[in-house]
């Protein structure tokens, strides 16, 4: 059975530089339980009205999601 997603693709690259570095670079790890260790190959989505970067754990190649806030806008 499928699941049905609402996820909506977004283009990363359309940020500015100086927001895709901090993004990249300023990252919590669940799985190293370490803040900062940057992640590799980030996506940029939506889902259910809230934006979502997802990438890979620079140190355990683990998911990493980050939730963006309006703060971070």
């Amino acid at each position: 059975m499928a699941i049905n997603s609402d996820r909506v693709e977004r283009d990363f690259s359309q940020r500015s530089a100086e927001d895709q570095q901090a993004f990249i670079e300023l990252t919590w790890c669940d799985q190293c339980q370490k803040e900062n260790l940057g992640l590799f190959d980030p996506c940029e989505y939506e889902h259910a009205g809230v934006i979502y970067i997802e990438g890979k754990c620079n140190q355990c190649k683990g998911l990493v999601v980050t939730e963006l806030t309006d703060e971070e806008f």
